[in-house]
């Protein structure tokens, strides 16, 4: 059980530190980057046509965009030198509201327009998974990343019981090919006040699955693709990760429990261990074909708008904008236009790739 520790920030935004007991009677207080208070004026539009939300966040034009090595905004602040957003001590994971959200609990009500709008309230948080300024999640202890998925679970728990959140959407984008703009280890989690089209129809596919033949539409999927085995990537008893064959990118790969778990919160202590395992598999074998290795890695599961999902089933997808460890893969107009992916390599192919990186779990080489 991890130990969580909450500071305020001076300007107002929260801080949650997770770590070992050491938290709880260290002195500590929270930081804040230089500048002045970020307001946060987001608003929704409604896109009359996809059915579907578009957030407008122009504050976000003013956020930071990778900074020299001399300056980590979140790296643990050094006495006498310029306050990050983090402070020193003994944390392993630290959770802070994001200074430049693209949604906000605070956002004013938007100015009228020919479209439905609504402020674009919500909460983005920045999770920073170590306070080493270099690594990845391939690179982090498996008790660490164990951690780690507690705390993304306790995150899901605790934005999910508010009455305005529906869905709460842990991810990380890495590597500047796919937007990053710090190279400190991190990811996000946004909490948003709907669900999201994509999800959405996730869930929407997932329940009618159900209600058709009484089984988990990705549980059913996932047997398949272990009775089939060449797009397996990771075999563990509780978790497997695969390259599905229906992959939209090259190298996706997802990871998900065998037996349906709707969300993070749900996982057991083994369940945990395993997810962890299955996690850095997949990093590491991605790092083993090109060093480092971009993705968008995204956690899908149930929502939190209070109605039962046991349709859901909790796993992660990752989408590397490769084709081959040479060439980016950009999205044309196929995909952007009408929504249909054309994949340059066939799963089964990719999947051999990946099978065939050898790594270390417990001592990867660095």
């Amino acid at each position: 059980m991890i130990t969580k520790r909450r500071l305020t920030k001076p300007d107002g935004r929260a801080l949650v530190l997770y770590g070992d007991a050491a938290l709880e009677s260290a002195r500590i207080e929270a930081p804040q980057p230089p500048g002045p208070p970020v307001r946060a004026a987001s608003q929704l539009r409604w896109h009359p046509l996809r059915g579907a939300w578009v957030d407008y966040a122009s504050h976000r034009q003013e956020r930071t965009f990778l900074p020299p090595p001399s300056w980590d905004p979140l790296a643990p602040t050094v006495p006498g030198g310029e306050p990050t957003e983090l402070p020193a001590g003994p944390w392993q994971v630290a959770v802070f509201e994001n200074r430049f959200p693209s949604l906000s609990m605070s956002a004013p009500p938007p100015p009228e327009t020919i479209v439905e709008t609504q402020p674009g309230r919500g909460v983005c948080e920045v999770v920073v998974y170590t306070p080493a300024t270099s690594g990845s999640l391939g690179t982090l202890d498996l008790s660490h990343l164990e951690t780690l998925v507690e705390v993304w679970a306790d995150r899901t728990a605790e934005l999910g019981q508010h009455p305005d959140i529906e869905y709460v959407m842990p991810f990380e984008n890495r590597g500047i090919e796919v937007g990053a703009t710090l190279h400190h280890p991190h990811g996000q989690i946004y909490a948003y006040p709907f669900v999201p089209p994509v999800p959405a129809r996730e869930i929407a596919m997932q329940r009618r699955h159900l209600e058709c033949y009484g089984r988990g539409l990705l549980e059913q999927h996932i047997i398949a693709e272990v009775e089939d085995g060449r797009r397996i990537i990771y075999a563990g008893e509780l978790v497997v990760a695969f390259v599905p064959a229906f992959a939209q990118y090259p190298y996706e790969v997802w990871i998900a429990p065998r037996a349906p778990v709707p969300g993070l919160p749900e996982l057991d202590d083994d369940e945990r261990a395993d997810f962890a395992r299955a996690l850095k598999t997949v990093v590491l074998k991605y790092d083993g074909i090109r060093e480092p290795f971009p993705y968008v890695m995204v956690i899908h599961q149930a929502p939190t708008d209070g109605m039962p999902h046991p349709e859901a089933h909790l796993h992660i997808e990752f989408y590397p904008p490769y084709r081959t460890p040479e060439r980016l893969k950009y999205l044309a107009g196929t995909e952007i236009g009408a929504g249909m992916f054309t994949n340059d390599a066939l799963p089964e192919a990719t999947a051999a790739q990946l099978r065939a990186v050898e790594i270390d779990l417990e001592h990867p080489a660095r």
